[in-house]
């Protein structure tokens, strides 16, 4: 009898839900996508095909918001119940917490306002905690029949909302696997029954195991379209990086914002170390750089780590923070730079934690950072900063830490050289959760981004220096390597004797006769024979200073020397003339060939590339091939290039 009476009650329970299945969806807003295009037939169809018809209804669902609002409209109608609640689990896995997807929900309330709703009030509920929090911990279901007498029933929200609970029917959502996903919760019956009977958990156990399977699949869904964006964001930071080489400000405020953005917290720092980045020879440096491998540790290393352990390590840290970029509110478009003094970084809470971070480079993800401070002194810091050179001064920060800050997820930044350069902190996420491996997996990504664009930044700022002393070391090069003005007007005052005198003519020709003097007035006979003074207009005294200072820049070694120059020039001299080969050239042919000749073998070391190669010296560095033949060619073009020694103007 009693079997008879739970299949006739069982068979009312799909009439009645068919029936008002179908009203229920002309009166529904069209935001919930119903993929049952035509509800009329439902009351005819047999218990079965109804609930084939309902999971049908949920099982093509993507839209995790529409997904869950079906799911509770449609358990509402099987079991009659009044209104339900769908929770989600979120969280890392030791501090895992229900998030209310959709909360107090009717039969007749649109999707837009439930999903409204629970965004405005959004309810967190740990593992363990009141009836939804036990039965997610639990994974077994809990039926109450007087919800007041029950201590894990909260009474607040029947308080604020007038309405009152008197029997609750709360079931864990599984996945495939068995795992806790979510928790559905159903209250009150609208048939004035005083529990939810056997046949309602059946159904609702039932109906939730293939909904577990949709949440599962919409999840996934979502998942995949959040990577898309935050790929697309990535992506962006990466053309943002590339495109801001110059400026180390506007790049890290561009990293912070995109950070502070997709990770949802209040506040993102960043901490440069003091590499002597700034320096001339910073590229030396990094060269040079020994790798430190203490600090390659795996950065996706999340540790408790006790504030005893942080404040003990800063005793031993040897490194300084020279700036510091704070990104405070969605309000806050630029970055406040901070130049912080030793005083100002030990008495900051934050500071010593980057600190720790940059010593050992593990990765932090503090949840409750007040809980490190009890029976602490409470950390205050106040930064002064120093005007700039334009006078500008950088916003002062003034802020209780311990007040402020609650949940802190700190990484190190590392270069290309394995070398930590910075710190990067998110301060506090949102509606007060904690940074789960999913922002330590994506925060690691822009860590990475952020290393990379400021490293490829500083080095920017390091050419940019090494170039401008460059400059200021060929100014004085040109200075010391160009003739003097007193020995340029003494060569341009002497006689010049004639070809035949210096016997430049002859293949037999030998330089021990001259004196170094000589040598110089001899090679400018070789341009006045040809006629190269004044066929191009060269001024006297340019040829005369260029002159000498062509001998200048030639070391005093053993065969490739001046003397050696002046000899080759001759020789090709003799060619032209002697030889007659100069009826076969042109006058810029001649005038080229001349200068090649005393200037092919210019500051010459007395070596040979091989050698050059085989000791790695800086020249064989600056020119990988050819070494030697580089150098002379370039020398050539300095001297070319000194002030008052231009002989092609």
């Amino acid at each position: 009898m009693r079997a008879d009476v739970m299949s006739a009650s069982y068979g009312a329970s799909f009439a009645y839900a068919a029936v008002s299945l179908s009203l229920s969806q002309k009166c529904r807003s069209p935001t919930s996508r119903s993929s049952i295009s035509n509800r009329s037939h439902l009351a005819d169809l047999d218990e079965g095909e109804l609930f084939m018809e309902l999971i049908r209804d949920v099982a093509n669902e993507l839209d995790i918001d529409v997904l869950c609002h079906k799911i509770l409209v449609n358990v509402g109608l099987l079991t009659h119940a009044d209104r339900g609640s769908l929770f989600l689990v979120n969280g890392p896995p030791s501090g895992k917490y229900l998030v209310a997807k959709l909360f107090d929900v009717t039969q007749n309330t649109p999707l837009d306002e439930a999903v409204r709703r629970a965004k405005q009030d959004e309810i967190i509920i740990p593992f363990g905690v009141g009836i939804a929090g036990t039965v997610a911990q639990t994974n077994e279901t809990i039926n109450i029949k007087e919800a007041y007498k029950d201590p894990r029933f909260n009474s607040e929200i029947d308080q604020k909302t007038g309405y009152k609970t008197n029997i609750i029917l709360s079931m864990p959502i599984c996945n495939y696997e068995g795992q806790v996903i979510g928790v559905a919760q159903i209250i009150n019956k609208t048939n004035g029954s005083p529990e939810f009977t056997e046949r309602d958990v059946e159904i609702f156990r039932r109906y939730l195991t293939f909904c577990g399977i949709g949440i599962q699949n919409a999840q996934l869904f979502e998942m995949s379209v959040q990577e898309y964006r935050r790929n697309q964001i990535l992506l962006n930071l990466a053309r943002n990086i590339f495109s801001e080489q110059n400026n180390l400000e506007c790049l890290v405020t561009k990293i912070m914002t995109e950070a502070r953005e997709l990770l949802k917290c209040e506040r993102c720092a960043v901490f440069l170390l003091d590499l002597d980045c700034g320096e001339a020879n910073h590229l030396e440096r990094i060269l040079e750089r020994p790798e430190r491998t203490h600090q390659t540790v795996s950065r996706r290393t999340s540790h408790n780590v006790d504030v005893e352990d942080v404040l003990q390590q800063q005793n031993t840290i040897s490194t300084r923070f020279t700036m510091i970029f704070e990104l405070g509110s969605s309000n806050q478009s630029s970055a406040n730079i901070l130049r912080p003094s030793v005083s100002d970084l030990n008495s900051s809470m934050l500071a010593q934690i980057a600190e720790y971070v940059a010593a050992t480079g593990e990765t932090l993800n503090i949840s409750d950072v007040l809980e490190w401070l009890k029976d602490k002194p409470i950390c205050q810091r106040q930064t002064v900063v120093t005007p700039a050179a334009d006078g500008t001064v950088a916003t002062t920060a003034t802020f209780d830490e311990t007040h402020s800050v609650k949940s802190i997820l700190c990484m190190p930044i590392i270069n290309g050289q394995k070398t930590v350069i910075g710190v990067a902190q998110l301060i506090n996420k949102q509606n007060d959760l904690q940074f789960t491996n999913c922002d330590i997996s994506i925060f690691e990504a822009f860590a990475i981004f952020c290393g990379l664009g400021i490293h490829n930044t500083q080095m920017y700022e390091s050419a940019c220096k090494l170039m401008a002393k460059q400059k200021v070391a060929l100014e004085c090069l040109s200075y010391h390597a160009t003739a003097s003005q007193d020995q340029t007007l003494k060569l341009v005052n002497d006689t010049i004797q004639s070809a035949e005198e210096y016997k430049l003519y002859s293949f037999k020709f030998i330089d021990f006769d001259l004196d170094d003097d000589d040598t110089c007035r001899a090679a400018v006979r070789m341009f006045l024979q040809c006629n190269l003074v004044q066929q191009f207009h060269i001024p006297y005294d340019v040829l005369c200073r260029w002159i000498l200072s062509v001998r200048k820049n030639y070391r005093p070694v053993k065969y490739h020397n001046w003397r050696h120059a002046l000899n080759v020039a001759q020789t090709m001299f003799a060619m032209m003339k002697t030889g007659k080969m100069e009826r076969f050239m042109t006058d810029l042919e001649i005038l080229g060939l001349l200068v090649a000749c005393l200037c092919h073998d210019l500051d010459h070391r007395g070596t040979n590339n091989a050698f050059q190669s085989k000791t790695d010296s800086p020249l064989a560095i600056l020119y990988t091939t050819s070494t030697m033949e580089h150098h002379h060619f370039d020398q050539c073009v300095m001297i070319l290039n000194s002030e008052g020694n231009n002989i092609f103007q």
